[in-house]
């Protein structure tokens, strides 16, 4: 359903990092990591970082 960079910018997201960290991990703009964000909250129907957070654990995409 996301995409492998959706996917990498919510588990960087899950594990605490913030959106310029999240950018300079995977080499991309803020912007370019908030458009990936508000994508996958998108497709998700997902509306706080919380819920984000719960959806990468549930779905394994983080260690937590």
């Amino acid at each position: 359903m996301l995409s492998s960079r959706e996917q990498s910018v919510v588990q960087l997201i899950a594990e605490g990092h913030t959106n310029k960290s999240v950018g300079a991990v995977l080499n991309l703009s803020v912007k370019t990591v908030e458009t990936h964000r508000a994508s996958a909250m998108r497709k998700l129907g997902i509306s706080s970082t919380a819920e984000l957070v719960r959806y990468a654990i549930r779905t394994k995409l983080t260690g937590l």
